[in-house]
């Protein structure tokens, strides 16, 4: 029943591949929230001064 399987170098690049496509999507993902969040926080800051000057 058990078998020993060997990955070989094409399970090898396969891997690397896949793990380099998870850290790109990664980083790209929290740069898209750090923007999204900047913004976010000038918005509330612009919000909160034109309340003060009414």
């Amino acid at each position: 029943m058990s078998q020993n399987v060997e990955m070989g170098g094409v399970g090898s690049l396969t891997i690397a591949v896949l793990v380099a496509a998870v850290i790109f999507l990664m980083r790209s993902f929290y740069k898209r929230y750090s923007r999204m969040e900047k913004a976010r926080q000038l918005q509330e800051s612009s919000d909160a001064r034109k309340n003060e000057s009414e």
